[in-house]
Parts: C-alpha cells; structure tokens; sequence
C-alpha cells in the first residue's frame, strides 16, 4: 500500500504538467493506480478501518491469491449467506495445494479452509462473507466472456507484490517446461515458462506486470504468453520456479 505522502506527490506531478507514463516511470507506480487517484486519494475505508469488509490481512498474500483467483477461482454463494471461495489445483501439485491453502489463511486467518478431492484435482475451499468484496471481479459467466478489471486498491496490492502475482497467476494457468531442439546434430535443451488464459484481460494483467519487473515475454496469439529469453527466466525461477 501507498502512503499519502507518496500518493500527493504523484498527482503533484501530474498536476505540473507530467503524462501518466512519465508520473509512473519516475514513481515506479502503475499508469492505473496514479489514475485511480485522481478519483479518491485516500485508501478505501475497508482496507485501513474496522468496517464489516475489512480487506487482506496479509497483502503479499493476497496478491498471489488474486493471480490463483484469476486463473482457477470461483465464488459460489451459500443458501444461508455468505459465499464459498474455491481455487482448483491438481493432484499432480501437492505443493501447490499447501500453498494455496496457506493463502487463504494468511489472507483471512478466520475463515476455515478445506480440501475438496474431486476427479483428478482437488478444490481448495474456504467459506466467508466477504469474499466477493475481496474479489470484486466475480460475476456470473465466464471471466473470459466478461470484463475483468482489477479495483484500484487491488492495483495497488499487486503494485507493491508484483512477484507475488505472477507466482499467482502462473501456478494457475502457466508452467514452467525444458523444451529442446536440434542444432548441428546436437540436442540442446532450455527452460521456459507457458501463461494461458482465455481471457485478454487476465493476460494483459500479467504482461504489464512483467513489463514492470523486467521479464521479457512473447505474445504468439491472445492466449499463450511465453518466457525464453534466458534472463529472464532466471528471474522467473529466483521469484516464481515451478509448480510441485
């Protein structure tokens, strides 16, 4: 989270003259969190004050919950009210399970979390009543068949835990592979990371988040991102690594 301090200054300088890009390459802040200040300045009342919805406890926490949310998340409503949060994971990734479970908890330490075992994966559960506050991108259909757009405050978690959203977002719906090919008769083989996502929104999410981290990325259509500069994915395995 941005203090006032920081969030004054950055519209002090928009209020100098400066672009959007220019207030957010000197500030390091996205484009979207400067804007969404021009709106309100002040941080939302249920992340900073005791109001029934009172947001993350656990912000870097958060931000890699949202990236699971987004790629394999759902919110159900319960007949008695309140709602279920479910994030899938595979069999095949105990650790990610843990992980996911641990989310949950650091995110909302009240809530009890379950595992679903269903066919080939499990469903990480926790049931609440402010779950839809805490993922306001939930909505009936699809993500991909609708707008998907982070809330200011969210930006701003993901602006301050960048690293923790792509881990999100790519345990979800990415992958990390050795692919290999044949050159002078010789194999050579090499890591990569796979994002992908239906939804051009989510993708964009992460390609603009890369962007900020310095991750080199290749768009082949509007579904698949891929990461195979070898810089770069050493940043990736020094801040992601791969599912397990």
């Amino acid at each position: 989270m941005y203090d006032m301090d920081t969030r004054r200054h950055a519209l002090a300088l928009l209020a100098d003259g400066r672009s959007l890009n220019s207030v957010s390459k000197q500030t390091g802040i996205s484009r979207a969190t400067v804007r969404s200040w021009l709106l309100r300045v002040e941080p939302l009342p249920r992340l900073n004050q005791a109001t029934p919805c009172t947001g993350p406890t656990d912000l870097a926490a958060y931000s890699y919950l949202l990236g699971l949310y987004l790629g394999d998340g759902c919110i159900s409503p319960h007949p008695r009210g309140g709602q279920y949060l479910r994030i899938a994971c595979a069999d095949a990734w105990p650790g990610l399970i843990e992980q996911c479970r641990a989310a949950i908890l650091a995110v909302r330490p009240s809530d009890k979390v379950y595992v679903l075992q269903k066919q080939g994966c499990v469903a990480v559960t926790s049931y609440g009543r402010h779950w839809t506050c805490m993922f306001p991108q939930h909505g009936p259909g699809k993500k991909h068949e609708r707008p998907i757009v982070l809330e200011g405050w969210q930006q701003e978690i993901v602006d301050a835990h960048p690293w923790a959203f792509v881990r999100g977002l790519i345990h979800s719906d990415g992958c990390r592979i050795t692919n290999w090919t044949v050159r002078n008769g010789k194999r050579y083989e090499y890591p990569r990371y796979f994002f992908t996502n239906r939804s051009a929104d989510i993708t964009g999410l992460l390609t603009r988040t890369l962007d900020r981290l310095g991750v080199e990325w290749k768009q082949a259509n509007a579904a698949n991102v891929s990461i195979a500069r070898k810089d770069s994915v050493a940043l990736m395995d020094t801040h992601v690594g791969p599912k397990y």
